[in-house]
């Protein structure tokens, strides 16, 4: 796991409303960004492959 536990608390930190939804703090893009770094991928490729990659920020987290 990397990141930070949610807070799984009804109307917490985390939630997106009363039901219990709760938001991620990292996106599967960021996540498979960092991993297909790793394997050898360049910032093109990147940008190819994961299109929505730009709307997060850092798009690589540095975890390996």
């Amino acid at each position: 796991m990397f990141g930070s536990m949610p807070t799984l608390a009804l109307g917490g930190p985390d939630d997106a409303g009363p039901e219990g939804r709760w938001i991620p703090s990292i996106a599967v893009d960021q996540y498979a960004a960092t991993l297909a770094a790793w394997f050898g991928a360049d910032a093109t490729n990147l940008a190819s492959v994961l299109r929505n990659l730009a709307a997060f920020t850092p798009g690589n987290l540095s975890f390996v």
